[in-house]
């Protein structure tokens, strides 16, 4: 993948972001690609602080779909329904990351954006590789769908979003619908997602030595997601690497300037755009990957609850 002209980066993280850097740098830490996928989970568990008070909603349901038991977290809004829904996948590297991980992140978009959230604990690699984690996710969507009459759920308004890894089975799932004649999805969130298995862009140049995600992190996930390299051209893995991406539903993108990713996210944010489907892209250039996770002291951010801002209005938005 080329990039002509990389998206733009501030020269230094916001303040906030540059403190929470300076104080995580304080604590030693393992690099992932150091550990087994087992350890980087335990090792992850402890990264992001569960906030004292979590961001209220309406109700919170702990549910199944699939007859392999695949768990999912329903996240109510504090309103009537018939509920515009989000279905979410949390990002990880397909490696870790789970319904608690992202807890807060999906209580705030079912506050914020007043809509349903169905978080969905896919089954993760390497146990499980590529397209398994995607096969599960687009079996949520379906499950929804199924259920939209006794989860008050409206059909019309139903979105499909996650970070990360997340962002990519999201892309991944809309082609699938796409190509399969499947539910109609009336918008995608992609935040920070992987598009391409590739390390060739500015970004990676930039970006990848440092942060909360390095070059050697993402080799490290896709080694665990794919089967083999051949895995790493098929579209569903690599959607930026899709023949047409005509016909797709709208999208907000998400990219941060000081990211590894922030070049492939930005190239298929265009590939979209050049592809006729309505695109809004948010670049935040004096932010990292990850930051839609930072919601609780000491590592709140405001740059966090901004981007989380953007995301609850462009879905607000496509409901109006």
């Amino acid at each position: 993948m080329s990039i002509d002209e990389p998206m733009a980066a501030a020269a230094e993280p916001h303040p906030e972001i540059a403190d929470m850097i300076e104080m995580m740098g304080a604590v030693p830490a393992p690099e992932l690609s150091s550990l087994s996928p087992e350890g980087a989970r335990q090792f992850s568990e402890g990264v992001f602080p569960e906030p004292a008070e979590p961001e209220p909603v309406g109700d919170v349901m702990e549910l199944s779909v699939s007859d392999e038991g695949v768990p999912i977290r329903v996240y109510v809004p504090e309103r009537e329904g018939p509920y515009p829904t989000l279905v979410y996948y949390h990002g990880g590297g397909w490696v870790i990351g789970d319904l608690d991980s992202h807890d807060e992140t999906c209580r705030v978009l079912a506050s914020e954006a007043d809509c349903l959230v169905v978080s969905v604990d896919y089954r993760r690699s390497p146990e499980h590789k590529f397209p398994t984690p995607l096969e599960d996710c687009y079996t949520a969507l379906e499950w929804v769908f199924e259920n939209a009459e006794s989860m008050q759920i409206d059909t019309d308004s139903v979105f499909v979003g996650g970070d990360s890894a997340g962002g990519n089975l999201a892309a991944a799932v809309a082609l699938l619908a796409r190509d399969n004649e499947g539910p109609e999805i009336a918008r995608q969130v992609l935040i920070y997602p992987v598009t391409d298995y590739g390390f060739d862009t500015p970004s990676y140049e930039e970006n990848g030595d440092g942060g909360l995600l390095s070059r050697a992190d993402m080799e490290w996930f896709w080694d665990h997601y794919l089967r083999d390299e051949i895995d790493g051209k098929n579209p569903y893995a690599s959607p930026l690497q899709a023949q047409r991406l005509e016909g797709l539903p709208p999208a907000t993108v998400i990219t941060c300037g000081l990211d590894p990713l922030r070049d492939e996210g930005a190239a298929y944010a265009k590939r979209l755009e050049d592809a006729g489907v309505p695109v809004t892209h948010h670049n935040y250039e004096d932010c990292i990957h990850g930051i839609a996770q930072f919601l609780a002291d000491p590592m709140d951010l405001s740059r966090s609850r901004d981007l989380l801002g953007d995301v609850a209005a462009d879905l607000r938005s496509t409901t109006e």
